[in-house]
């Protein structure tokens, strides 16, 4: 299943037909270097078919691609940062 997410300057999300979000991202950005994942919202309707690793794991790529590092406050994506 593709999925189409949107990425702005501190987010990552998956709307729904109607622009719902069902499934976010945010980070932002602490120094010059570094941004923060700070949040993971997943909803109801979507758990369990990984859709907060892949938000996890696109914001870390997108960061990183723009040469940033990345921490993360988020419990859920302090898991996969290092």
């Amino acid at each position: 299943m593709t999925r189409n997410y949107i990425t702005e300057e501190n987010k990552i999300y998956l709307p729904d037909e109607n622009w719902d979000v069902l499934a976010e991202i945010n980070f932002e950005k602490v120094d010059e270097k570094t941004y923060n994942i700070s949040r993971t919202f997943v909803d109801d309707s979507l758990r369990g078919q990984w859709i907060g690793s892949e938000l996890v794991e696109k914001a870390i790529t997108y960061l990183t691609w723009k040469w940033y590092k990345v921490s993360a406050t988020c419990p859920y994506a302090k898991k996969s940062v290092k």
